[in-house]
């Protein structure tokens, strides 16, 4: 549960910041325990914003601040 909220919140602060940005959770499956964020660009190319494997505990530190990503998401697409 706390991984889907923590989903819903990133991803609802990523379209909040950028119009028609198209948002997948999860398109595969994903490795048990893990948080990561992705931008995939148009070129095909994929771009880590967030991985939190190797932080924690505590737990929460495996996630991301949804204002964080916003950053790193506008530095990744300038």
């Amino acid at each position: 549960r706390v991984f889907g909220r923590n989903a819903a919140a990133v991803s609802e602060a990523l379209r909040g910041a950028v119009a028609h940005l198209p948002v997948d959770i999860n398109p595969r499956q994903p490795r048990r325990n893990s948080f990561e964020v992705s931008l995939v660009k148009e070129d095909g190319s994929t771009v880590e914003l967030w991985s939190g494997i190797g932080k924690g505990p505590p737990r929460k530190l495996k996630f991301p601040q949804p204002e964080a990503m916003v950053e790193a998401l506008k530095s990744s697409l300038a």
